[in-house]
């Protein structure tokens, strides 16, 4: 039997197996590689390094590392205004998402109108997108401060209140909820009609059927947009800075040099610190120890979500 299972046929097999295998995964292998793979390890490599893009990188050791945790002032502001991003926005796109594809859901008619009407304003580009809502509310001229002051609430400044300006950030993401709308929307559609119609014979009201029925079958979808909100919002850049440098009244032009977190470094994040750092001030070895601490901190939380015993997920699942 050994003689015949480590035949040259058997084993000229198996080696075409393993190639035809690796030559299916290329593709995969070659993008990760390029892609995710050296720009890890160059990032690695360069944060040990004192580099200017110019000149010859030279090895500091934990000196970009020291400065990042000891000296730079704008660190805690950035990653504690990331981390609050990261929790309240996700959770409340989350709910808004689930609760707005539950209410399309059950409408009878005119779906069509209210599907379109949440879903456009993803679909408009985020600076223009943040544009048109800086506009909105802004606290001299936008509409939404004379609403307000006409039933007599008094209205915030908005953007320019180091307060209110990151939950006018959510207020930001949940106005383009459509994504989020449209996936839940696909898992609600596909929830068992009959788990449905046993739960009505057995007398259970609207709570007990969306708890014992509606959330077991799209906590994976759940799963899914938390996980995915986590990693994007990380990488919050584009809202956050645009919004904050329109409601300084500083004109955005060619040449100019944006200097993020306005106001009060309230809308700070740590991307844009990252390339404040990396490309309008040349500090590449600093910039890369941010984006490892970004990195790490994103691992950390997806693993924790991804584990059992964080609750979205069934054990059966």
């Amino acid at each position: 039997m050994a003689t015949v299972t480590n035949s040259p046929a058997l084993r000229r097999k198996a080696v075409r197996t393993r190639l035809r295998t690796l030559g299916f995964l290329s593709p995969w292998l070659v993008g990760f590689t390029v892609f995710f793979g050296y720009p890890l390890v160059a990032t690695v490599y360069f944060s040990f390094m004192h580099y200017n893009q110019i000149e010859t990188p030279t090895f500091v050791g934990l000196r970009n590392w020291r400065y990042v945790f000891e000296q730079m002032p704008l660190f805690g502001p950035a990653l504690w205004n990331t981390l609050w991003l990261v929790v309240v926005m996700v959770a409340l796109r989350v709910v808004f998402g689930l609760g707005i594809g539950l209410l399309v859901t059950k409408v009878k008619s005119g779906v069509g109108f209210f599907r379109t009407a949440f879903y456009l304003p993803y679909l408009a580009p985020p600076v223009a997108a943040t544009v048109a809502f800086v506009f909105l509310l802004n606290p001299g001229t936008g509409p939404v401060n004379d609403i307000l002051g006409t039933i007599g609430i008094s209205a915030p400044n908005w953007f320019n209140d180091p307060t209110w300006a990151k939950p006018s950030l959510v207020l930001l993401s949940l106005w383009g909820i459509g994504d989020l709308m449209v996936i839940f929307m696909a898992a609600l559609l596909d929830v068992p009609k009959d788990q449905y119609e046993a739960a009505d014979l057995d007398g259970a009201g609207a709570f007990h059927k969306f708890r014992y029925v509606t959330w077991p079958s799209i906590t994976p979808i759940v799963m899914f947009a938390v996980v995915t909100g986590v990693v994007q919002t990380m990488q919050y850049y584009t809202q956050a800075l645009v919004a904050g440098k329109l409601a300084s009244g500083v004109s955005i032009g060619p040449g100019s040099v944006i200097q993020p977190g306005y106001p009060d470094h309230s809308t700070l994040t740590v991307p844009q610190l990252v390339y404040s750092l990396g490309f309008q001030n040349f500090n590449t070895g600093a910039a890369c120890v941010l984006s490892l601490v970004l990195f790490a901190i994103a691992m950390a939380v997806t693993t924790l979500l991804m584990r059992r015993r964080a609750g979205l997920l069934s054990a059966e699942d």
